[in-house]
């Protein structure tokens, strides 16, 4: 074998190799689940990157050309492409665990192997097959599991799935070992389709003036998150755990509750989240309160009425108490006066027992007044005085990317409500938006909604009509909601002048550049994840 050869197998490996770097980042994003993964790989399999992989592998084989140079074409595409692997910026990138690790080593040495074993039972000059060169077919070999590398990538987690049962289950046992040396430690478990994350910091904002506090930090609502957030963080003298538990498909929540054992649950919302994995609402609903169903019979359920699938389920195990905002009957705590500013939000609390509690918030939306609702009860129920809420609740500064504001030097108003849009939170964001009038244009830019299942195009053609009444431009991202979205703002009678549809976030920012004064307001409503580019 020539050195010219190996230098060429060296190169179009190293591409190989790395290339797996995005596979998976995109298996890390769907939970390390195959079944979510092969969903998502079924929408994204026919992609220009693959596409250009498999160009690669047909220049290879095109007898024509002397294999040598064929095989410096595709070096040369390879090295290319590994200049862009290096450059490409994701909004969530791959997070290096040890579990990573160990799949990406399985990964390529799976493939090497392959890899190897072809090189070493072909010469690169010999013709094989009446016209085909050994060094073709390698070539060819290395091209044609870069295309189809979620193929050793699926095969490694297999192979290592006894090994993560066993890691993990070490983890468990050792965060639940913990848990067993804190007898005294209250636990709060915290789900819902929408809102649990806003609800998680706001009750442990009011919660801390008057107990030493943990909550899991970022995203770690999944078991392995849980268990990380217990294994790394939690302190002797930890006296509560604020536990966000999320949840794609049934017993997801389940098996959290297995780890934790929560006294107080909190069920913030149940809607069409998520339905691709879990099919119909109904799975959703009954996912969701699998943390209402792991209570003891003297802990507590804290549940939104506001929600038709909430309100119409009953709880017999526990004790269960029910707020409101808008469907407040046969609710518990109802907030009341609700009043909207640019500056905030003022409320009652109204509760048993002549209970009232008069509260200011810098935060805006109906969405944060049902979340700070439902932290107001929990407080209330572990006897945070009123003063200290009320308090604790003027001091909450606004969760970046939940309709949070900013005005910039311009005297622009930027309303960033960019994470995991849904039909109830968009709503609202669309509304707090068609406040601001009489101070300039009211401008929306959005990707619309995603994993709402067979329900997409029409949630999402709604939007578009409640976009049409309350906004003065829209400005449409991408290809994966817009003829759902344009649709519906038709609909709506928009003005076509106003309606402008862009390819990419960039694009909408050249474009408002544009047209913005000072005075108007901007909507930035979701922004869709890298799996869904």
């Amino acid at each position: 074998m020539n050195a010219y050869m190996i230098a060429v197998y060296v190169v179009c490996a190293a591409y190989m190799i790395l290339n797996f770097k995005y596979d998976i980042q995109m298996f890390q994003q769907n939970s390390y689940r195959i079944p979510r993964y092969w969903r998502w790989l079924r929408h994204n399999m026919a992609n220009t990157w693959r596409l250009t992989d498999l160009a690669c592998i047909l220049l290879m084989c095109a007898t024509l050309l002397d294999y040598r140079m064929a095989a410096f074409a595709v070096a040369l595409v390879c090295l290319f492409k590994i200049g862009m692997i290096f450059k490409k910026k994701y909004k969530k990138p791959l997070v290096f665990t040890r579990r990573v690790w160990r799949l990406y080593i399985t990964t390529a040495i799976i493939s090497l192997g392959a890899v190897t074993a072809v090189a070493l039972c072909t010469d690169p000059s010999t013709i094989y097959w009446g016209s085909y060169p050994g060094g073709s077919i390698t070539v060819s070999a290395i091209m044609l599991l870069s295309v189809l590398s979620f193929i050793p990538l699926i095969i490694a987690d297999i192979i290592l799935i006894p090994v993560e049962k066993l890691i993990n289950r070490r983890y468990i046992n050792d965060a639940r070992r913990i848990l067993r040396s804190m007898p005294d430690l209250t636990v709060v478990g915290i789900t819902g389709s929408y809102g649990k994350t806003s609800t998680k910091h706001y009750l442990t904002r009011i919660l801390s003036e008057e107990f030493d506090t943990l909550m899991t930090p970022g995203s770690y609502n999944t078991p392995m998150g849980v268990v990380r957030t217990i294994r790394e963080m939690m302190k002797p003298y930890n006296q509560i755990f604020v536990c966000e538990m999320g949840a794609k498909q049934k017993g997801d929540i389940k098996e959290i509750c297995d780890i934790v054992h929560p006294q107080i649950g909190i069920v913030t919302a149940v809607g069409p989240m998520h339905l691709e994995s879990f099919k119909t609402l109904d799975n959703v609903c009954s996912t969701k309160f699998e943390l209402v169903d792991a209570l003891p019979s003297d802990g507590l359920a804290v549940i939104n009425n506001d929600f038709d699938p909430c309100a119409g389920r009953e709880v017999h195990n526990v004790k269960a108490v029910r707020y409101g905002v808008t469907n407040t009957e046969h609710c518990g705590y109802r907030a009341v006066n609700v009043r909207y500013t640019p500056d905030g939000t003022t409320f009652t609390v109204e509760g048993p027992d002549g209970f009232s509690l008069d509260i200011a918030t810098r935060l805006l939306g109906e969405c944060n007044v049902s979340d700070l609702l439902a932290a107001i009860v929990t407080a209330h129920h572990l006897g945070v005085p009123s003063e200290k809420i009320r308090y604790a609740v003027s001091a909450i500064e606004q969760v970046e990317h939940r309709l949070s504001i900013k005005r910039t030097p311009g005297n622009v108003t930027i309303i960033d409500d960019a994470f995991n849009s849904n039909p109830a939170g968009s709503k609202m964001a669309i509304d707090v938006l068609s406040q601001f009038n009489g101070t300039g244009k009211r401008i929306i830019v959005t990707p619309g909604m995603i994993e709402l299942g067979s329900e997409q195009y029409n949630l999402n053609r709604e939007f578009g009509r409640h976009i049409a009444g309350n906004v003065d431009i829209a400005i449409v991202v991408g290809a994966y909601n817009r003829d759902a979205i344009t649709e519906g703002i038709r609909e709506g009678g928009f003005d076509e002048e106003s309606l402008i549809v862009v390819e990419s976030f960039n694009e909408a920012q050249k474009r408002l550049a544009g047209i913005l004064a000072a005075g108007d307001t901007v909507l930035y409503e979701n922004d869709l994840p890298d799996t869904f580019k």
